[in-house]
């Protein structure tokens, strides 16, 4: 599967990975060949891990503030539901975000919970074998994984 084979199918998710066009996406992977899941759930693990990136995991949640009006920090996981949302919203949004940062901000919002992609390499694969799936990939997606994205965190 090549990036655009891969942009071409994160397109029909039509911006937002709500869980009908995510279940609509896994489905429509599932019909492909099972090396054409594989390659996706590497280039998905791939575009998520290029987006753990302290310019993006350090801003704030858009629409929420502490309760002295600070600024809310995004947690692990509302920072990777963020970056998934990104990554739904499309090809052109995933690559704006790296020369512009502020472009990332709105997907940080409460409004937007991309955590539906996730599951989709999963779901697919098991649609295809009728096997739960216990999968590695060469880059993790978890927040704080990328050691390039984040220079001044200490990495155990």
């Amino acid at each position: 599967m090549t990036w655009t084979d891969f942009w071409a199918l994160i397109a029909t998710l039509n911006g937002e990975a709500t869980a009908s066009n995510c279940g609509r996406l896994a489905k429509r992977l599932s019909r492909r060949p099972l090396p054409e899941i594989i390659a996706f759930a590497e280039l998905h693990a791939e575009a998520l891990h290029r987006l753990d990136q302290e310019r993006f995991g350090t801003l704030p949640v858009a629409d929420m503030t502490l309760d002295d009006g600070a600024p809310f920090p995004q947690s692990g996981d509302s920072f990777l539901y963020a970056r998934c949302a990104v990554l739904a919203a499309g090809r052109r949004t995933w690559e704006s975000v790296f020369s512009d940062p502020a472009k990332f901000a709105p997907y940080t919002a409460t409004t937007y919970d991309g955590e539906y992609l996730l599951y989709v390499p999963d779901e697919a694969y098991e649609l295809s074998t009728g096997k739960e799936w216990d999968r590695t990939t060469r880059y993790d997606y978890e927040s704080l994984t990328n050691k390039d994205g984040w220079p001044d965190h200490a990495f155990r």
